[in-house]
């Protein structure tokens, strides 16, 4: 998928003292998030994640940011600057620093740790530079200022970016938790100052423009977690992001009150819960873990499981549990708690874990039948209240898709930014914020970068429509041998099909009209081998659509002798 924009040709040069904002991701979109700032020849980079494929993408591991704008001005960049440590804003990094492997990673003391433990495996050893909410630092031309922000992960950040240009303030995913499980508030009075001073653009987390009100505390979960607990029979078993360090404390809090050993299990759950109680955000008590190897000595009624796959994931440890591939057996009486928000589109998945789990006798909670999560992202209530606060000249939602964009800018023309003030863009649409007004002036490509295993923009659209046909529809494969200088059948054809539901003996009806057709060529002087392919993927094609109403993929092999 790509976003062409026809209507928009290639932006203009940028004027002197000028800021140009271009997103490469995260806008239509949730995940991918990456937006390039540029200011008098230099670029400052904010977030660089990874979406994660579709049903309807088969094979497909990551998908990247496409860095062909920024590609030949690498040495232009002067920081990429990280403001959580969630896949969707980390993910890509490793795969920007294989192109520069020096650009400096800035950002709080958590997210550097959790992307330096990931670029581990890449081979990668970053130049980090670490931040605080409250510090204000230079890179390049670009002077940026750091605020607390509160989210699903510790230690985020929102950033202000100050230029000749004016001021941007770039949120970052946030919420406004009035009781955070470790106390860090949203800076809302460093908010209010940034907005005395004042803002020429605001660009805002938009995921829950939607829904209204507030967003409820992280602090309800635990007494619903209490009560799970509390009526588990045997084992439990948690479900939940690999970088929710808030929930597995809970979790884990919940554990050592009813006397139970916990284990963690998955590469990503392990590492980075490692890392956050090495730097104290995760507070274990003496005693408390055990490894997931020796979790079958324990007693099932003594025993905790925190796993990743709350998304449903093939490979991760929960559906594998579900589909009985796992050395964790589910037996009758083990309790699952999904502890997650469903990420859309993944509603299918979950569900068909939910049943594989409730099949094997287990009793599986989830958001759907408790409040056993609280979303991440600021609700309306919130959004409003930021934008009172900041009181922007410019508005521009970031992070979400057209529905949550298009209901945010609804919120702030309600606060009174200017209905031709608020900006609506998507990946690639280049904007300009030139003497405090902030305009769309053009495009540039920002398509999507397939990662497949090692392969890294291999893939494309016309590969990935090739899997969902052999996927859906299976392939025939038809081998003739024709005379390379008549182009008359000598041998064949021959017919191999695989998951096209159509019996090779089928295929006697129309091999009649598959040889008239070739004779016909023949007779037309027709030889390339080319055009001999055309004939028989024409012939066989329609008369499968004809008979089957099918649309399998065709292969026609053509040997010349």
């Amino acid at each position: 998928m790509s976003h062409p924009h026809p209507e928009l040709g290639p932006p203009p040069p940028l004027p002197a003292h000028a800021l140009r904002i271009v997103a490469l991701g995260g806008l239509g979109e949730i995940g991918r998030n990456m937006a390039v700032f540029e200011y008098d020849g230099r670029l400052l980079v904010v977030d660089c994640g990874v979406l994660f494929p579709e049903p309807d993408q088969p094979g497909i591991d990551l998908i990247l940011p496409d860095f062909e704008y920024i590609r030949d001005r690498l040495r232009d960049v002067e920081a990429v600057v990280l403001t959580h440590a969630h896949e969707d804003h980390i993910g890509a990094v490793p795969y920007l620093l294989r192109e520069r492997p020096d650009i400096p990673l800035v950002g709080s003391r958590l997210t550097l740790a959790l992307i330096e433990s990931k670029l581990v495996e890449h081979r990668i050893q970053p130049v980090k530079r670490e931040v605080a909410e409250g510090e204000r630092h230079g890179f390049g031309p670009f002077d940026c200022e750091f605020f607390a922000v509160n989210h699903s992960i510790p230690d985020a950040l929102a950033v202000a970016i100050r230029t000749s240009a004016g001021i941007v303030l770039h949120t970052g995913d946030f919420k406004m938790d009035q009781l955070p499980m470790d106390g860090r508030l949203t800076d809302l009075g460093g908010f209010a100052r940034l907005g005395s001073e004042g803002v020429d653009l605001l660009m805002s987390d938009s995921t829950n423009a939607e829904v209204p009100g507030f967003v409820t505390s992280e602090r309800d979960i635990a007494p619903v977690i209490d009560d799970v607990f509390r009526s588990a029979e045997k084992r439990i078993i948690v479900a939940c992001f690999a970088s929710h360090v808030h929930r597995v404390q809970q979790v884990l809090d919940a554990a050592e009150a009813h006397g139970r050993k916990v284990a963690l299990m998955g590469r990503s759950m392990v590492r980075n819960m490692g890392v956050a109680r090495d730097l104290g955000y995760l507070k274990v008590p003496p005693g408390l873990m055990v490894d997931s190897r020796e979790i079958d000595e324990w007693p099932p009624e003594d025993v905790v499981l925190i796993c990743t796959g709350s998304q449903g994931e093939p490979m991760a440890a929960l559906s594998r549990m579900a589909n009985r591939d796992h050395q964790i057996r589910i037996a009758e009486g083990d309790t699952v708690l999904l502890a997650s928000s469903l990420v859309p589109g993944n509603e299918t998945a979950v569900n068909k874990v939910i049943n594989g789990l409730t099949r094997w006798g287990a009793r599986v909670i989830h958001k759907g039948n408790a409040r056993v999560h609280v979303s991440g992202h600021a609700a309306a209530g919130e959004l409003l209240y930021v934008l009172n606060l900041t009181r922007p000249s410019n508005f521009m939602p970031v992070h979400g898709e057209w529905r949550h964009l298009r209901a945010h800018a609804r919120l702030a023309a309600l606060t009174g930014v200017p209905e031709d003030h608020i900006v609506i863009a998507e990946d690639g649409v280049v904007v300009d914020l030139i003497d405090g007004r902030a305009r769309i002036v053009g495009a540039v490509p920002a398509g999507y970068v397939y990662v497949d295993g090692l392969s890294v923009g291999g893939i494309t659209d016309v590969a990935l429509k090739d899997r969902r046909i052999l996927g859906d529809e299976g392939f025939i494969s038809i081998v003739i041998v024709v005379d390379s200088t008549t182009g008359k059948l000598t041998g064949g054809p021959e017919v191999h099909a695989r998951g096209s539901g159509i019996d090779v003996e089928a295929f006697d009806e129309v091999l009649p009209q598959l040889e008239k057709a070739l004779e016909e060529a023949a007779l037309d002087g027709v030889n390339d081998v080319q055009q001999l392919r055309r004939v028989v993927r024409r012939t066989v094609g329609r008369w499968v659509s004809d008979t089957y109403r099918r649309r399998p993929m065709i292969i026609p092999v053509v040997v010349e002798v």
